[in-house]
């Protein structure tokens, strides 16, 4: 998906390149009102290109979305065994090292949140 989305990008700017190509070739014989006419039509274009682009490799465009939607089943499954393994042994804490330390589960016990809050003079529930 994301390489036929590419293409489709690569061609819209490929569009846009060659649009201002001919204009900065042909300018210099086109009246007022065609320069403007043209340099309308070429802003629209590159606001196509940067939507596109946006639509589809942006924060929460469609490869992101896709990818979300394909990887959260695992990424839920693989949490739901470790939690279930933390919880047959006993574990306090597991942490995943694939990308730096992230911990998967911690015990809710070692939750000491409310108690910071109350040392800050902030109330909870």
């Amino acid at each position: 998906m994301s390489t036929q989305w590419q293409r489709e990008v690569n061609q819209a700017q490929t569009d846009l390149d060659r649009m201002r190509k001919d204009y900065q070739a042909e300018q210099y014989m086109l009246t007022d009102e065609l320069k403007k006419k043209r340099e309308i039509e070429i802003a629209n274009k590159e606001k196509m290109v940067r939507d596109l682009n946006t639509r589809y490799f942006g924060y929460e465009g469609e490869l992101f979305t896709q990818r979300k939607r394909l990887v959260q089943p695992i990424q839920d499954k693989i949490f739901n065994a470790a939690q279930q393994m933390a919880v047959k042994h006993g574990y306090d804490i597991v942490f995943d090292k694939s990308e730096g330390i992230t911990i998967i589960f911690a015990d809710p016990k070692l939750n000491k949140s409310d108690e910071l809050l109350s040392y800050l003079g902030i109330k909870t529930k």
